[in-house]
């Protein structure tokens, strides 16, 4: 008789509708397997996490070697969450036809590609290839990111959907915490020593290169670990049984834009990772102005951390929290609070100014895994088509930041902090849309 193992319980489910009994060490095997695929899925949000918030530390960087305005080195980030608009949709019909553990393992691959591009970017001296290097390492975080997100809600009961998955984003947190930190000691303490203005021709592209070295060495490092990561995934890729679809077509994906509740949800997180990478972006200049904090650059980059750390410690207590509040009325909440905390810092000057700035990671800390469960709710074995859609949607960090760098270049900072604060608002409202929940679809195939 044919079977199947469910996440969520001892069970099998005969794929003829009649119910058994798993022997004891089966269940146990099956509880096994469970707890290593999410320290996998826990590892995965980890690293991608990490590796996007070194962008907050190489955009300050580049714009002083290269002499950038604000809107000219936001197309770091252009570069970066341009890849989930062109990657997201594959990356879904990838993970229909090969599996979870299997795009992972492709995920990571890519990811390891990136990194090694930054050698001949740092080598060539010239912005572009700075450019291409993120792209690529951002197509294998993309992939990556379509696999985890709808990965961890199946490895557990669907009740608690939301809380575990806000968990699983807390390891994203705590990537995006450290990095930066170590990015901040190891490249902004490190580079650019000199007077560029002296420079000129082959003196300069010399200087760029010699100065962009230590970024290679912080990627190739990089590349390093995720290879380790990517052989553990690739050895383990037969421990969850799927059911793949050939058949699933990008018709059928983009049908799930018809549902108000997905597709409202697909926009908020276009304008919540647009919100945040704009703010994330603009903390090392924002805190180095004479009104804010007045301190150097390696200094604000060390204040980076806070604001990703923020999101890691709300990640955490909202995985409980998530349990007895409703999801939607936590977000509207949450959104609520980043538009006083935003106010507050536009509104004032000194330590106030800077750290209600970097307070808005804490508020930030629920809303895109609160956002992706709640647009995802009672899809069932749709939720990859969906994941990949939400991918595309992630595009909004390409989108948003440059629009907040052109108002600062305009207008200044502190009131170019007007453009993330409309996206909060369209956050706000969707919180109180999706207040009540959608039924639950049953539980789906987990570990073999």
């Amino acid at each position: 008789m044919n079977t199947r193992l469910s996440s969520t319980s001892g069970s099998v489910t005969p794929l003829s509708g009649a119910m058994a009994v798993v022997p004891v060490d089966c269940a146990r095997a099956a509880d096994r397997d469970i707890t290593n695929l999410s320290l996998f899925v826990f590892a995965l949000f980890f690293f991608f996490g990490g590796i996007t918030s070194l962008n907050d530390v190489i955009i300050p960087k580049l714009k002083q070697l290269f002499t950038l305005s604000y809107a000219e080195v936001m197309t770091v980030q252009s570069a970066f969450f341009g890849a989930y608009l062109i990657i997201s949709l594959p990356a879904a019909a990838l993970v229909r036809r090969i599996g979870y553990m299997r795009a992972a393992v492709i995920g990571l691959t890519l990811m390891l590609t990136g990194c090694l591009l930054f050698v001949p970017a740092c080598s060539s001296a010239l912005f572009p290839t700075f450019l291409v290097a993120l792209f690529v390492l951002a197509a294998g975080i993309t992939v990556v990111q379509v696999v985890a997100n709808p990965l961890i809600s199946r490895l557990g009961p669907a009740a608690t959907v939301h809380s575990r998955l806000t968990f699983a984003q807390a390891f994203n947190s705590l990537g995006t915490m450290i990095f930066p930190y170590i990015g901040s000691m190891l490249i902004l303490g490190t580079l650019a020593r000199g007077d560029m203005a002296t420079l000129s021709g082959a003196a300069l592209s010399g200087y760029r290169i010699q100065a962009t070295r230590v970024i290679e060495n912080t990627y190739l490092g990089l590349a390093g670990l995720l290879l380790v990561l990517a052989i553990l995934v690739f050895a383990y890729r037969n421990h969850l049984r799927e059911t793949r679809s050939q058949t699933s077509s990008l018709g059928e994906a983009l049908s799930l834009l018809r549902l108000p509740r997905f597709a409202y949800g697909a926009a908020c997180i276009f304008l919540y990772v647009g919100a945040e990478v704009s703010i994330g972006s603009l903390i090392v200049n924002y805190l180095m102005q004479a009104d804010v904090l007045g301190i150097g650059q390696q200094a604000a980059g060390k204040h980076v951390p806070l604001y990703w750390g923020g999101a890691m410690i709300g990640r955490f207590v909202g995985a409980y929290l998530l349990r007895v509040v409703s999801p939607g009325r936590a977000l509207a909440t949450a959104a609520s609070g980043v538009l006083v905390l935003l106010f507050m810092s536009s509104h004032s000057v000194g330590a106030l100014s800077g750290w209600s700035l970097l307070a808005i990671g804490l508020c930030n800390s629920i809303m895109f895994p609160t956002i992706f469960s709640l647009a995802s709710e009672g899809l069932g074995p749709r939720a990859a088509s969906a994941s990949g859609l939400i991918g595309v949607a992630i595009v909004g960090g390409a989108v948003v930041p440059p629009l907040t760098g052109h108002m600062a270049d305009l207008v200044g900072l502190k009131a170019a902090l007007f453009v993330p604060a409309l996206c909060y608002v369209g956050i706000l409202a969707y919180g109180v849309y999706a207040r009540r929940p959608v039924p639950l679809a049953p539980p789906s195939t987990g570990p073999a």
